[in-house]
């Protein structure tokens, strides 16, 4: 069970950029002035698309119409060897904002890839709603990952928590039909909750360590994940403000 208790005693180390390699990260990215990042399916749609496709040395500034017309995920013939710049352990979008764990695996390749990112993304997004100016807020937030609690916590929130705050009602609603909850998140298709409670590969993930599938095993992970969701309703996160990147 949980020693959920010890998990505040922590935040305080951690670090802030910059960030060497091996380091995991918790990235934010939010709406300017909190409105959406995505409108509808197809929106959701490209923005995981884009997880994927953009985490690349190669460049393509057009990659929306070089994969247009191949399978999802598919990588054109014509591109070069994926290479990635990050590697993505987990991922949730809301619709006005998204949540990364990624790890460093060359420098500067978090910055790169948020950078490349977010100017795709509002591209994209200006393109499709003759819309002007960033999309994003700022270019991104990070706080690096540097205990196993941080990692424990990091899980949960990221990938139940704020998968939980879509399900119909939020999470008060969760909370009081938690078993029904459980199984709408892990359908929810905007995030990696279900590919690793599953076991079943993603496109977009890469976690060759097991850093969240050593965390989150199974159906095994749903009574810890209980127990957290109703500690933070309860405290509402103060503990926790600076390692989540976000208010409550």
């Amino acid at each position: 069970m949980l020693n959920i208790p010890n998990f505040g005693m922590l935040i305080y180390d951690m670090r802030v950029e910059p960030f060497g390699v091996d380091s995991m990260i918790h990235v934010t990215l939010r709406g300017t002035r909190g409105t959406d990042i995505v409108r509808d399916t197809e929106d959701k749609s490209r923005l995981a698309r884009s997880l994927f496709y953009l985490n690349d040395t190669h460049t393509d500034s057009y990659w929306h119409r070089s994969v247009a017309e191949l399978a999802p995920f598919a990588r054109p013939d014509h591109w070069p060897e994926s290479d990635p710049l990050v590697r993505i352990l987990a991922w949730t979008l809301l619709s006005n904002h998204l949540h990364l764990l990624v790890q460093e695996i060359r420098e500067g390749g978090t910055a790169k890839f948020m950078q490349r990112f977010g100017g795709s993304t509002t591209k994209c997004f200006n393109a499709k709603y003759g819309e002007k100016g960033s999309l994003f807020q700022d270019s991104y937030h990070a706080r690096v990952v540097d205990e196993d609690a941080h990692r424990q916590y990091l899980a949960f929130y990221v990938l139940v928590k704020n998968v939980l705050d879509m399900y119909p009602g939020g999470l008060s609603a969760a909370h009081n039909n938690f078993d029904h909850a459980w199984e709408w998140a892990k359908q929810y298709p905007y995030s990696s909750l279900g590919n690793i409670v599953a076991g079943t590969a993603s496109p977009i993930i890469d976690d060759p360590d097991g850093l969240m599938s050593d965390i989150i095993i199974g159906d095994e992970y749903k009574q810890e994940a209980k127990e957290l969701l109703d500690f933070h309703l309860v405290t509402r996160g103060e503990e926790f403000s600076n390692l989540m990147l976000e208010p409550w």
